[in-house]
């Protein structure tokens, strides 16, 4: 929180900081649009907040951030250069220090039918990173053994804790931890959210023996980091396009582990989608893990085997694919 303060202007940073500690320590996003209610989102649901801290359901008492909020905002994100943000902004979000993203809207300058700039820029997603190491560790003993690393998918509904367990995984798998064999790890981190690299340096322990590319394309990345950097784990977030089946074929024709995760609210709904039901029905994925919110962020709902069997059950369940 404390670096995410540093980038706000004094009045919304005033107003965030002011919150009830509880209410701070469980914030997973802050949403500022220009004229609307100052939103921020927690674990247990969302609220508009008050000048003075007061958080709650009411949007007519909430802090309304101006323009002149909002340009101060960017100006802050950007150092007081926009030019230096160019391609951040071509691509609709920032990761500032602390590995934090903010997502940006406002009106799109297209050229040649590709996005070329965000001007006008009148909102602003501030998602709060936090690493929580420890949080694979009860997948250890489905996904690593003494001479075999599983290839693996993790799939669940956005803020889930996909992306926490995915940079865990990779981390337990340079580090070593708790008799895993260290190895070779290769992040493919398009938006900059596994590893919350800045200019290059990843804010998030993702582990001494990491190599990440940042702000790569997922599909070229994979490809670029194996012939580069000679992974035996590749790590990459939310696959599901054609290009990116086609590079997680090419990564297992080349010998290289996978630890990926996919948007979706269950196994059947990823069978559904065609960049990724031939990878399942091929059994690429000899672990499948579907995560929920039921009881927190990062609930494992299910462990599954290459063909959809429950593993972490006496009971055995098939998943239909």
């Amino acid at each position: 929180m404390n670096a995410i303060l540093q980038v706000l202007p004094p009045s919304i940073r005033d107003v965030i900081a002011a919150l009830p500690e509880e209410v701070r320590q469980r914030v997973e996003e802050i949403r500022i649009r220009e004229n609307r209610p100052l939103e921020v989102v927690t674990a247990e649901g969302t609220g508009f907040v008050a000048t003075g801290g007061r958080w709650g359901t009411r949007a007519e008492r909430a802090y309304v951030p101006g323009r002149e909020d909002c340009l101060k905002l960017l100006n802050l994100i950007s150092q007081h250069s926009l030019y230096a943000l160019e391609e951040e902004l071509r691509r609709g979000y920032v990761t500032v220090d602390g590995g934090h993203r903010i997502g940006l809207a406002g009106k799109v300058v297209v050229e040649n039918g590709k996005v070329k700039h965000l001007r006008d820029v009148t909102g602003f997603n501030i998602r709060l990173a936090r690493q929580v190491k420890g949080s694979g560790k009860a997948l250890i003993p489905y996904v690593f053994g003494p001479d075999r690393v599983e290839n693996v998918l993790i799939v669940s509904p956005p803020q889930c804790g996909k992306t926490t367990l995915l940079r865990d995984l990779a981390r337990i798998a340079s580090t070593g931890e708790w008799g895993v064999k260290p190895r070779k790890v290769g992040i493919v981190d398009e938006r900059s959210e596994i590893a919350g690299c800045l200019r290059g340096v990843p804010q998030h322990d993702v582990g001494p023996r990491t190599d990440v590319l940042d702000a790569c394309p997922k599909a070229e990345g994979m490809m670029m980091m194996i012939r580069s950097m000679s992974p035996e784990i590749l790590v990459v977030d939310e696959i599901g396009r054609k290009e990116d089946s086609e590079a997680v074929y090419e990564a297992v024709f080349a010998g290289v582990n996978l630890f990926v995760t996919a948007h979706g609210r269950s196994l059947d709904e990823i069978c559904r989608r065609p960049g990724l039901t031939g990878l399942i029905r091929e059994g690429v994925f000899s672990r499948v893990v579907l995560l929920s919110r039921r009881l927190r962020p990062g609930t494992i709902e299910g462990i599954y085997d290459s063909s959809l069997n429950r593993m972490d059950r006496e009971r055995s369940v098939r998943a239909r694919c």
